[in-house]
């Protein structure tokens, strides 16, 4: 399908609005801080020990939380109890989510991923976006999953993270081949996505030159500094930005 309008029309907000105080990433308190704004939402999504899918970034719930180990070894009903650190808001599914922001924005929402070909979470992502009316979209790091999205919900956006290299040690699980893959773009016959998010620093890229030439936007993380959106302008179609209020 066509990526939306919306994509490319506001600065979309790094995992909400939050300012590392106590506004936190990923809360409800982020996304109406966002949505008061005007700015659409970034979050991400993890997969709990029952199955569902809850707005979170880290595999482990130490560097934000009261807990210690990983996300993945509770329920949902469990993790609604963790206290974060800096606030009252708790860690919510991704349909509570979803009808907390009732579609007042878009949101855009990440599938976090250990590159081990369980397609769990994007599964249970596509079953609680599917057939939504509000604006949303999907991407991943993980082209597999893209790859596996486009059949389980078609109507929905979705793009691909990416950046030029992958040489930090996060990556470091992933074979020479894959991360070649990744970073040339090479999986996109597979993948087929609507937009690409690419990583601010390697603008431009090959591959982000040739998506906005044959019509495909361009999205760009994370924008923090007056460089980085110096480069956003030039090489992206719209900016995930975090850090200040554009």
């Amino acid at each position: 399908m066509t990526a939306p309008d919306w994509l490319c029309t506001r600065p979309i907000a790094h995992r909400g609005l939050h300012n590392r105080v106590d506004v936190i990433e990923n809360t409800a308190d982020a996304a109406e801080a966002a949505i008061a704004g005007g700015f659409p939402i970034e979050c991400d999504v993890q997969l709990t020990a029952d199955g569902e899918a809850v707005v979170y970034h880290d595999f482990v719930l130490d560097r934000l939380t009261q807990r210690q180990g990983r996300l993945d070894a509770h329920t949902a009903a469990a993790l609604a109890a963790v206290p974060f650190k800096a606030t009252e808001n708790r860690i919510e599914p991704l349909s509570a989510f979803l009808d907390r922001i009732a579609g007042r924005v878009p949101l855009v929402i990440e599938v976090k991923s250990r590159f081990d070909g369980d397609l769990a979470l994007i599964r249970r992502t596509a079953a609680v976006v599917d057939n939504r009316s509000e604006p949303l979209a999907v991407m991943s790091f993980d082209p597999d999953l893209i790859a596996a999205f486009k059949d389980l919900a078609p109507g929905v956006p979705r793009g691909i993270v990416a950046e030029s290299r992958y040489d930090d040690k996060d990556w470091g699980h992933l074979s020479p081949e894959k991360r070649r893959e990744l970073a040339q773009f090479l999986h996109i016959d597979r993948s087929r996505p609507d937009f690409v998010a690419w990583r601010v620093g390697d603008l431009p890229a090959t591959a982000t030159v040739m998506a906005r030439h044959f019509g495909m936007p361009v999205l760009t993380w994370t924008v923090r500094t007056p460089g980085n959106r110096e480069q956003a302008s030039a090489h992206a179609d719209q900016m995930i930005f975090e850090d200040f209020v554009p």
